[in-house]
């Protein structure tokens, strides 16, 4: 891929964007705003994600497996 196409496929997919958000009738000063608060409650999310998922799934195999008969984990 040429870096034209790359550069006009990035550009469609944030057009996309921003006619699914309904952002682009917003002043450039709100537009901005409403960018900031979505990049900052997608990054909790995603860092959300990253912390306690593999907490919660570790714990449902755990309890899981003693239900189904799994081996006791040693506690020696």
């Amino acid at each position: 891929m040429d870096i034209k196409r790359v550069k006009d496929y990035i550009y469609w997919l944030y057009y996309q964007y921003l006619l699914i958000t309904c952002s682009y009738v917003l002043e450039p000063w709100e537009q901005s705003m409403f960018h900031t608060i979505t990049v900052t409650v997608v990054a909790m999310v995603v860092y959300t994600a990253y912390v306690f998922v593999p907490i919660h799934v570790r714990l449902a195999l755990q309890f899981f497996s003693q239900i189904f008969g799994g081996q006791p984990e040693s506690t020696v």
